[in-house]
């Protein structure tokens, strides 16, 4: 079901969301296009893609976002179909449970995690740039973690290395790009109620405790929280925000002892 729309702030942008079949891609999807944007939903299944296309009257596009050309084919495919590329939001990720401590992890799941985490958010704003500058304005929203800004005990290594060059590259392009009206953001969650965090914590119930007991408000987020806060980042509201580390996690990185 669609979101009630809170405010029409998107109307005829377009906007690219990765991972836009599940998770926070599937719910900003939903918020992008309810605040009127045209969204091209973009993910490596192309049946979730298309059901969440279909939901939301957008376009579908089967992309690895770790491929240069498909990549750029699918940025094209936006601004053949709408005219402009006015919102990125590279959010397509993983987090695999090989990826685990330095000691255990091996060099082919580190590189894998890098792939899909950090050199698609690299392609995917080198794709997109290109279009916002002959416009004169865009916003690229890429996600990152809290875990760019913490250290974990309980480690994903690459996760956690991967989401830290998010971060650092967003803000890099943030500032290169900025007197040309584009702004970019690396928006940071805490641990969120998708279908990823809940199959790795299914897995392993300590570990799921072990994090929840760091959340001042007691909870993991909605993923539909999480999309609250890229829409705000998309929209004019958001016009003196750039280079920014979004933090949406719930206090998490604000903690130093939780409330009992």
């Amino acid at each position: 079901m669609t979101e009630t729309p809170v405010c029409r702030r998107l109307v005829g942008r377009t906007a690219v969301v990765t991972g836009a079949g599940s998770g926070i891609g599937l719910a900003t999807a939903r918020r992008l296009a309810s605040e009127g944007a045209h969204v091209v939903c973009a993910d490596i299944d192309e049946s979730a893609g298309k059901a969440a296309a279909d939901e939301v009257g957008g376009l579908c596009v089967q992309v690895d976002v770790t491929d240069p050309e498909q990549v750029e084919a699918l940025f094209k495919t936006a601004f053949d179909t709408y005219g402009s590329v006015d919102i990125a939001f590279n959010n397509a990720g993983i987090s695999p449970p090989d990826d685990d401590s330095i000691l255990t992890t091996g060099l082919d799941a580190w590189k894998r995690v890098q792939e899909v985490n950090l050199t698609s958010v690299y392609l995917c704003c080198k794709a997109a740039l290109p279009y916002m500058r002959r416009q004169g304005r865009g916003s690229i929203i890429n996600t990152a973690s809290f875990v760019a800004v913490m250290g974990a005990a309980t480690s994903q290594i690459s996760y956690t290395a991967s989401k830290g060059g998010v971060l650092a590259m967003s803000r890099e392009l943030g500032v290169q790009f900025a007197r040309e009206g584009i702004r970019v953001n690396a928006l940071c969650p805490g641990p969120v109620n998708t279908p990823l965090l809940k199959e790795l914590f299914a897995k392993d119930p300590e570990r799921a405790q072990r994090r929840l007991v760091h959340v001042p408000v007691g909870r993991f987020a909605e993923p539909a929280e999480i999309a609250s806060a890229v829409a705000f980042l998309a929209s004019d509201d958001a016009s003196f925000v750039n280079a920014a580390e979004f933090l949406v996690d719930g206090g998490i990185a604000g903690a130093y002892v939780t409330p009992l």
